[in-house]
């Protein structure tokens, strides 16, 4: 099971695989950068040295010019677009735009959040990666603000040579299968299932099955692309499938907030939210479907997961919140049952950190994930691993790519 270009993203806000890359054409430079693509490559326009004080006036006129049409805009979405949006053609009911109640707020952080009746899962990775062998250890932690609940690693070794190669045949053969694996334009396929997949999984498995508290907070997408396609292995599709359903069946008291928007369309509407609004755009299932139908799935695969998307898919409303004048809106997502309720938690505990804006519950799970399972304890272990080996330290060395 492969997808058809690239891979899925990492940020977790619904928008499925990348977009089809196309050639940009001579209109599409001049529009995004306003002057010829020949004036930029030709070096006698380029500036020789610093020139601070032109270089501040550029700035200064160039970001302000941006920002007063940026809040142009966003005026003509609050005064005009947001209450055509109850009326869109897949609208769920009770799609629109909502002042969260202040009391609220104080009765969630109060009886909810204080009292440890909401429990965020969040988790984090770190892998090593060389000749001999590869590992990738996953962390995910359980918190509340009553106490950690729990932290909870697996680890995964990769060991490509099962036995040792005998003979030239068999290490050319070898050397073949490696660069197969890592030539350019492909990508490691079970690196990206350990890293991506199996993380994503278990953050769900654990916030159904290890969390008690009667709300549930999660990171991302709720259907993230890495369990809809499997992350290219049928086997972890099939039990991904099973376990949302069950997440939707039993405990529909959950929010699940990215942090990563990458779509501007959304940003450009939860931009126009002021602050302490949220807005309940659509269901998951059109976004969903559309990440289904990149995939090139092995057997029933994909039937499998349009089926379940089909009957999941209106159960899950996406919408946007604002915490923070001094924030970026977030994505959230919850089933329809309690999907206001749901941005209100949101909302009380993102309330909490206004630089940030975001649910703090999550990222305190973070740290408690990077306390346990953080690079710097884990690259200790290797280097002792190593150590031990009497293997040289040429192995440790990190391949870096210009940036």
């Amino acid at each position: 099971m492969s997808m058809d270009e690239g891979d899925a993203p990492d940020d977790g806000d619904g928008d499925g695989p990348e977009a089809e890359r196309g050639f940009i054409r001579d209109g599409d430079f001049r529009s995004g950068f306003g002057q010829e693509l020949s004036a930029v490559l030709d070096m006698v326009s380029w500036e020789a040295g610093h020139d601070f004080k032109r270089l501040f006036a550029e700035f200064k006129t160039q970001v302000s010019q941006s920002v007063n049409k940026e809040e142009s805009l966003r005026s003509i979405i609050r005064k005009q677009l947001f209450h055509q949006i109850k009326s869109a053609k897949l609208a769920p009911d009770g799609a629109g735009v909502f002042p969260a109640d202040l009391s609220w707020l104080d009765t969630i952080r109060e009886q909810l959040l204080y009292q440890g009746l909401v429990e965020a899962v969040n988790s984090t990775v770190v892998s090593h990666d060389s000749l001999p062998i590869s590992v990738t250890q996953i962390g995910v932690a359980i918190v509340s603000y009553n106490a950690t609940t729990g932290v909870f690693s697996q680890r995964l070794f990769r060991k490509e040579m099962a036995a040792q190669v005998d003979g030239l045949a068999e290490a050319i053969a070898f050397i073949q299968k490696r660069q197969a694996r890592s030539g350019a334009g492909r990508r490691d396929e079970l690196s990206t299932l350990a890293r991506r997949g199996i993380r994503t999984y278990a953050e769900r498995a654990i916030l159904l099955e290890r969390a008690t508290a009667e709300w549930r907070m999660g990171y991302g997408n709720p259907f993230a692309p890495e369990l809809l396609s499997g992350s290219g292995y049928t086997s972890l599709l099939t039990v991904s499938l099973g376990l949302l359903r069950n997440l939707l069946e039993k405990h529909p008291k959950f929010v699940f907030v990215s942090d990563s928007l990458h779509d501007i369309g959304l940003l450009t509407l939860g931009n126009a939210l002021n602050v302490g609004e949220y807005l309940i755009l659509d269901t998951v299932e059109a976004d969903s479907l559309r990440i289904v139908d990149r995939w090139d799935y092995e057997n029933r695969g994909q039937n499998e997961a349009r089926q379940f998307v089909r009957e999941c898919g209106p159960l899950v409303l996406r919408g946007l919140f604002r915490a923070s004048d001094n924030a970026p809106p977030y994505l959230f997502y919850a089933h329809r049952e309690h999907v206001h309720l749901a941005a209100h938690v949101a909302l009380a505990d993102s309330i909490l950190r206004s630089e940030r804006g975001f649910p703090m519950l999550l990222d305190v799970a973070e740290v408690a994930c990077r306390g346990a399972f953080g690079a710097e304890g884990f690259m200790g272990l290797m280097h002792d691993a190593y150590t031990h080996a009497g293997a040289k330290f040429h192995y440790l060395r990190a391949h870096k790519r210009r940036r």
